[in-house]
């Protein structure tokens, strides 16, 4: 695996090492020893299997609170999304901006979202399909989201999200009294 450093702190993509012969390929999409090596989360106690029917379907901006705060590893396995981290980390170099890339079942390439940063995808064909490793449980009461429309972050969709929940388009606008700086710090 390729481990390439994204413009957020703590964030990267990574690149499968792929072995191609005549039967197809073989390529390691995890390795404990490799992602501690790299200084990365290398414990994960979920994986999340989701499928946008729609091009165009969004989901997120997700995060949970401390201390059920996670590192999350995403991979496209049909279709293609774009994935986007918004670092929420108050004490981060990187503090409100985000990042985006293509995840494609073609490319292969996972992205690690690291914890205090909301994450979220949008589809860019229909029937796509991503599988994600969680470090923490699923936790409805510390589950905290952020619009994927939200001014202050700016983010530039590679295309207008038309299949949206209602709870995703109903999460407040970026806003530090209603966050709070505390419960932000509460992330790392």
């Amino acid at each position: 695996m390729r481990f390439n450093p994204a413009a957020l702190n703590g964030a990267y993509t990574v690149e499968l090492d792929v072995r191609s012969d005549s039967r197809g390929f073989f390529a390691r999409s995890f390795c404990e020893r490799e992602f501690e090596e790299n200084g990365l989360e290398s414990r994960f106690r979920q994986i999340n299997n989701s499928l946008g029917r729609r091009k165009g379907t969004m989901r997120g901006l997700h995060y949970q609170l401390a201390p059920g705060a996670e590192v999350k590893l995403v991979r496209c396995i049909r279709g293609a999304i774009y994935d986007l981290i918004a670092d929420l980390r108050p004490d981060s170099s990187t503090f409100g901006q985000t990042f985006g890339a293509e995840l494609s079942a073609e490319n292969r390439t996972m992205m690690y979202v690291p914890r205090g940063c909301a994450h979220g995808m949008l589809t860019l064909a229909d029937d796509t399909e991503v599988i994600y490793l969680a470090s923490d449980f699923y936790a409805p009461d510390l589950e905290r989201g952020l619009r994927f429309d939200d001014p202050r972050l700016g983010i530039d969709w590679p295309l207008a999200p038309v299949d949206v929940s209602d709870k995703d388009r109903n999460w407040p606008l970026f806003d530090l009294d209603y966050h709070g700086i505390e419960q932000l710090r509460g992330l790392l």
